[in-house]
């Protein structure tokens, strides 16, 4: 389809100039050219009515796996999830094989999702050589490769002078250090939170204590640096206090939360499935609601999908062998419109800032918005529908831990730089699954 579109009759929700109503977007050449009432434009029509037009969502925590990993995911088939979700950008971590720690990973990264991918794809760099936390990488290099931001995640920085380090030289760069918060030695061989229900199943644990002391030092390093620090899934009480006091005192940290934090408590995981299985955990319900605390006073910066995704194979096995994460892209809006929205935790335009104006603040990436001038990006989502979620995603992996419920509110149709991307509204085919995960 073409790049210039005009949708007509929806509901435009824009949090990012206050826009809440019933207005017409016009997107020419890729971008967005005027927002008003009733415009008239020779180009490809998209009546929305009933439906809501929002800045296109962006993700700021993915894992596409490639290079190294194409049996999880490609960029192809995790950038086919993204806007089968709604989102018209993610940002891809470092932790692939080989991981991204220097220019030629970043450079195969863009050229490959400008051949096969379905949404825009920001690499996020390693912050240290091989994700080993002994020495840096060239950030210098993987800034002017098109990294946006720096991050080890999957592993913690031990090191607090390489953490400091770190820090200084991104702000020299202009980019945020992404912190993965856990200190390895509480974690030793933990599956689940540290609680009742870990005692109950007998289950080695992680404590929260794991998660608080490192936000704890990093924002201290952070207001040492004067450095953006961004702490990845937060998903701890204190940790939210840490991050809450630091910006009191005028520290540059921004945090992030996932849907399954939000939704999902450590009781679920008496199901012993390994869907359930991530990292951080699922925790305890005093935790689950200081996060929901945290979403409606504003110290969570967005909501990211921490998209990891895993072969069958590798998660059809005992909970204590199978590694950690789920998948999200495909299912986070319904989740959070649910758990957030119709539980009246946060209004619908809170929501759109958590999942679009928000991750584009905080790593400072275009989009997130409808201003004149800006990317022709945007979600259309039918609050209305409801849906179950089942085994089959664009995705190439299926370990969701949201099989089997039903949700409220989905994406009909994703637009990036003004060509629908994916399209599933009433009378319009949706993409067919790969025979791969058809199978599953």
């Amino acid at each position: 389809m073409s790049s210039s579109v005009l949708i007509t009759n929806g509901r435009v929700v824009d949090p990012s100039q206050d826009l809440d109503g019933k207005l017409d977007v016009l997107i020419e050449d890729g971008l967005v050219t005027k927002v008003d009432r009733k415009i008239k434009a020779n180009v490809t029509v998209i009546d929305a009515a009933g439906l809501i037009v929002t800045p296109g969502f962006i993700d700021l925590h993915t894992h596409l796996r490639e290079p190294g990993q194409e049996h999880k995911e490609t960029i192809a088939t995790g950038t086919r999830a993204a806007v089968a979700g709604g989102y018209t950008a993610v940002c891809a971590m470092a932790n692939t094989v080989p991981p991204n720690d220097e220019r030629a990973v970043t450079e195969m990264i863009i050229a490959e999702a400008a051949r096969n991918g379905a949404c825009r794809v920001y690499p996020v760099g390693a912050v240290s050589r091989g994700l080993e936390g002994k020495e840096l990488a060239e950030l210098a290099d993987l800034r002017s490769a098109g990294c946006v931001a720096v991050s080890d995640d999957g592993k913690p920085i031990a090191n607090a002078q390489l953490m400091r380090r770190a820090l200084e030289y991104c702000s020299m760069l202009g980019i945020p250090v992404v912190a993965h918060e856990e200190d390895a030695n509480l974690n030793e061989g933990g599956v689940m939170h540290e609680g009742y229900y870990s005692t109950l199943l007998g289950m080695s644990a992680i404590p929260a204590a794991s998660e608080e002391t490192l936000v704890a030092r990093d924002v201290i390093l952070a207001a040492l640096t004067k450095s953006r620090l961004h702490i990845a899934h937060l998903s701890t009480a204190g940790a939210i206090d840490a991050v809450r006091a630091a910006r009191k005192r005028g520290v540059q940290v921004t945090c992030e939360v996932t849907p399954h934090h939000i939704a999902l408590g450590d009781d679920s995981v008496q199901s012993f499935s390994t869907n359930l299985k991530m990292n951080p955990p699922l925790r305890s319900a005093e935790h689950r609601e200081a996060l929901l605390e945290a979403i409606a006073d504003g110290t969570i910066d967005a909501i990211a999908t921490d998209h990891a995704p895993h072969h069958f194979d590798e998660k059809n096995v005992e909970f204590d062998l199978a590694p950690f994460g789920v998948i999200g892209l495909e299912t986070a809006f319904g989740v959070c419109y649910d758990r957030l929205v119709r539980e009246k935790v946060i209004a619908l335009g809170r929501l759109v800032d958590l999942l679009s104006c928000g991750p584009a603040r905080t790593f400072r990436l275009p989009g997130g918005t409808l201003r004149e001038g800006s990317l022709g990006d945007v979600t259309i989502l039918d609050l209305d529908t409801r849906y179950a979620v089942t085994n089959t995603f664009a995705s190439k992996a299926s370990n969701s831990p949201f099989i089997g419920e039903t949700f409220h509110g989905r994406a009909v149709m994703t637009i990036v730089g003004g060509s629908v991307k994916f399209d599933i509204r009433p009378g319009v085919a949706p993409a067919k699954p790969s025979k791969k995960t058809a199978k599953r």
